[in-house]
Parts: C-alpha cells; sequence; structure tokens
C-alpha cells in the first residue's frame, strides 16, 4: 500500500470518529468528576434580574481613562483575599470617570469593602454603587 493511500484512511477514520463525536449533544456527554449537569454560576439567577441591568459590560467606555479605571478598581477588588467569589465578580463599569458597581455580594461588609475600593481609585462622588446583598 502506498503511504498517501495509508494517510487517506487514517484521515477518513479519524474523520468519523470525530463526527460521531460531533453528533452527541452536550447533555450526552458525562460531566467532568465532581460537577453535575445542573452546576451553574451560583448567582445567575440574580444576575439576569431586571434590577441588575443598569450597568452591563457593553456600556463600558472605550476611553483610555475609563479603562484604566475600571482595571486599577478590578485589580483592587481581585487582591482582596477575603472577598467570596460573588465579590470578587461584581460588574466595574466605568463611564466618563463615573464608576458603577453592580451584582450580588454575600454581606454588607462585601459591600462595603468593593466601595472603599472604587472609592479610593475614582473618588467617592464618582462612585454609583448598586451593589446588592443576596438575601439569607
Amino acid at each position: 500500500m502506498k503511504p498517501h493511500s495509508i494517510a487517506a484512511m487514517l484521515a477518513v477514520s479519524l474523520m468519523g470518529s470525530s463526527l460521531s463525536l460531533a453528533q452527541t449533544s452536550p447533555s450526552d456527554r458525562a460531566p467532568p468528576a465532581g460537577e453535575s449537569h445542573a452546576s451553574q454560576p451560583d448567582n445567575s439567577r440574580t444576575n439576569a434580574h431586571a434590577a441588575n441591568r443598569e450597568a452591563s459590560a457593553d456600556a463600558q467606555s472605550n476611553s483610555k481613562r475609563d479603562v484604566e479605571l475600571t482595571s486599577q478598581i478590578r485589580r483592587s477588588v481581585m487582591s482582596e483575599k477575603d472577598l467570596s467569589t460573588y465579590g470578587h465578580n461584581v460588574k466595574i463599569v466605568a463611564v466618563n470617570g463615573t464608576v458603577t458597581l453592580n451584582g450580588v455580594v454575600k454581606s454588607a461588609a462585601e459591600k462595603s469593602t468593593i466601595h472603599r475600593h472604587a472609592a479610593a481609585i475614582a473618588g467617592e462622588a464618582q462612585v454609583v454603587d448598586n451593589l446588592k446583598v443576596q438575601a439569607e
């Protein structure tokens, strides 16, 4: 058998097995160990709430000043290792120097910590705090 014939047979064989994988739906495949099919971000329902749409990522200004402001606040919040995943994932949107914080946090202390970080960087008068504390 010629070398190019073997390569062609191998390619056809591999294509067939990849097609059968592509035809299975994500729900047919087993989840990674320790995960279930129903797992989703733990605050996804809260983020979808109508009151939580005031400042979305697509409202973020592309001006150098606003992008840098958002970046500095995000780094500052992420450096706060005691915050929950909720706290680390709040929305931070800067438009014309005004920073809007939006999302759900675990406690009033987390809300205060995130607000403090934003105010230290942007200035207290430039922060709109729309953070909500998760109902227990």
